[in-house]
């Protein structure tokens, strides 16, 4: 039972039915490499697709044209792959590895992730599933460039005044471009409006009080914080199910990355007058 759980054994599988395929429709086509049989089954699917497509079976009439399309395409097909005219086309290569990844995504599906998994993907990547701080401040910009020696007494001044009972703020500091109010705003938000560092910084100021100078992507600004809520990152509870499809997607892409590799192993790979830097695997 053990030897059934591992991705290895799951990899020779594949890679046997594979193989044992090749071989059996190469030894068909060898015995008999003009013979088309259109099974009962691809009739099935056949209209099968046709019912998904039109809500309706086909008639009798559309179910005889779907068959001798199927012939003409195979006919078609095969006598292009006898003519080499799938080698170095790009859409036939990119779709045969398609097709081959769905396999072996299919053979290598991951199973149902246990409780303790999911919390053990959420501590890891915690940056995923966290919920930003969010800013309330109103803020007086001061324009450094016209105010020049003038500005660090400007805000020296402009502080105590905003001490006082009965000062608007709004009449006070340069023209700015931007609000001069923001409510619950995210941290993010506020990196790209007004910079990182000045994001950084409102989450460490006091609240309550005018406090600066503080420095952004514009200038200097005289900033007043009522309130803030810190950044956390939710409980498996809020998002077990955003968790789940990223540890099954996580876990999806290391298996198929594990099935190349095991692929790869049986090619000798030769790239000339290139020298590819070493790759590195996303955490």
């Amino acid at each position: 039972m053990k030897l059934l759980k591992e991705p290895l054994f799951h990899f020779l599988l594949l890679g046997a039915a594979i193989f044992g395929g090749h071989r059996l429709v190469a030894a068909g086509r060898a015995t008999a490499p003009d013979e088309i049989v259109v099974t009962q089954g691809r009739i099935d699917a056949l209209t099968a697709a046709f019912t998904r497509t039109w809500q309706r079976p086909p008639t009798t009439s559309e179910r005889d044209g779907l068959i001798r399309d199927y012939i003409r395409e195979e006919v078609y097909a095969r006598e292009a792959i006898a003519l080499g005219l799938d080698k170095d086309d790009v859409v036939i290569r990119r779709r045969l590895r398609q097709k081959l990844e769905f396999v072996s995504e299919d053979v290598l599906a991951p199973p149902e992730p246990t409780d303790d998994q999911l919390r053990a993907h959420l501590t890891s990547h915690p940056d995923a599933f966290r919920v930003e701080a969010r800013f309330t401040f109103r803020h007086i910009f001061l324009n450094g460039e016209h105010r020049g020696e003038e500005l660090a007494r400007d805000v020296a001044r402009l502080l105590v005044q905003l001490a006082q009972p009965g000062t608007d703020p709004d009449t006070l500091g340069d023209p700015f471009l931007l609000d001069r109010r923001f409510d619950v705003i995210p941290a993010g938000l506020v990196a790209e409006q007004f910079g990182k560092q000045f994001a950084a910084t409102l989450a460490e100021l006091p609240t309550g009080q005018w406090v600066g100078p503080v420095a952004s992507a514009y200038g200097t600004h005289l900033v007043f914080v009522p309130q803030r809520t810190g950044g956390r990152v939710l409980a498996l509870e809020d998002v077990g199910e955003a968790v789940r499809r990223e540890w099954v997607n996580a876990q999806r892409a290391e298996s198929s990355e594990r099935f190349y590799q095991g692929l790869l192993k049986s090619y000798s790979v030769t790239i000339e007058g290139v020298q590819l830097a070493r790759a590195t695997r996303q955490p």
